[in-house]
């Protein structure tokens, strides 16, 4: 099969031809239709995140069909078709898994860093950590769901039932979760990068109340503030803009280093908080809830050999909604 392999981080992205992988007990092969592009995928390849195995088939917002299914699989069937996210597997026996709290898992297992991802024509799942897609979406359309809308999700709900909510950061998890923030009455304030009059527009195209550069305040104090974009100083900026007793969720896996920030910005009973991964519970409530708003996703497709060229995009800030490889054609 045709697959785009990352050998050592900061390197060059290989495109090489394998073996077609195999599914063990509880596993499922999947034939990938679409994979979305994350800035997670960024941070792999920047070495941001350390510890990867090498070499690395990148990607885990894939969506495809199964083709086999290994020992041991119960309700996954060849021919469904399936998300694979990037929580890939726990352990399931430490006190975070016992206590529904899987995210948090000791031993996690994630797509596109533990095991390889959905940069290439197949990729090998475990079955239970996959999610059916809705009928209403296509694969293309689909793919982004399955970090930035997921991710995007449970940041909203942290952020409880804030009406004002800022977001800072407006790429692919922004434009999807704006969507699902409007259907709920709240409204949006949305922070890009200074001088960015596109991404701007984009967000006010997308019913933003208020869209200027994050060097900018919003009109009116902010309840909530989510901080999508990997830059730490826009964490003491945020909580300037959040009101008494509100929330800034860090919605990344990863942040550039905080400044020092004086207290009176955190007090008032102001919560500084993270997201870490998500459980399959996100999932299941999302993709009940998507179809119905419905949330729909702006994407920029690129063919499996330029996900080199894609992942340049995205770190530009070039791509407006979110960045999808698209491998048809390719055959084991």
């Amino acid at each position: 099969m045709k697959a785009v392999v990352l050998e050592k981080q900061g390197g060059p992205l290989k495109v090489v031809n394998r073996p077609c992988p195999q599914p063990g007990p509880g596993e499922l092969l999947v034939r990938v239709g679409a994979c979305a592009v994350c800035r997670t995928d960024l941070h792999i390849y920047d070495g941001d995140l350390t510890s990867p195995k090498l070499p690395l088939i990148l990607g885990h917002e894939i969506v495809g069909r199964v083709e086999a299914t290994g020992s041991g699989v119960s309700g996954v069937h060849a021919g469904d078709r399936v998300g694979i996210p990037w929580l890939g597997g726990t352990c399931g026996v430490c006190s975070f898994c016992r206590a529904g709290k899987e995210n948090l898992c000791d031993r996690p297992r994630f797509t596109g860093y533990d095991r390889d991802g959905g940069f290439a024509r197949f990729a090998v799942a475990d079955a239970r950590f996959v999610f059916p897609i809705p009928a209403a979406y296509d694969d293309i359309s689909a793919a982004p769901l399955l970090c930035a809308g997921l991710i995007g999700y449970r940041a909203l709900r942290m952020a409880g039932d804030a009406r004002r909510l800022g977001l800072y950061g407006f790429g692919a998890a922004a434009h999807i979760i704006t969507q699902v923030a409007l259907r709920e009455s709240r409204e949006v304030f949305a922070f890009t990068r200074p001088g960015d009059t596109a991404g701007q527009a984009f967000a006010r195209s997308l019913g933003a109340v208020w869209a200027e550069g994050s060097d900018q305040s919003p009109p009116e104090p902010l309840d909530a503030a989510i901080i999508f974009a990997p830059v730490g100083s826009l964490v003491p900026r945020a909580l300037r803009e959040t009101t008494k007793g509100g929330v800034v969720i860090c919605a990344g896996i990863h942040m550039s280093e905080i400044p020092a920030f004086p207290y009176e910005h955190l007090w008032g009973e102001r919560v500084l908080r993270s997201v870490a991964n998500l459980n399959r519970r996100d999932g299941e409530e999302f993709f009940a809830l998507a179809p119905t708003i419905p949330v729909r996703t702006q994407v920029e497709t690129f063919p499996l050999e330029s996900a080199g060229e894609a992942l340049a995009r995205l770190r530009a800030g070039h791509v407006r909604g979110a960045a999808v490889l698209v491998p048809d054609g390719d055959r084991v």
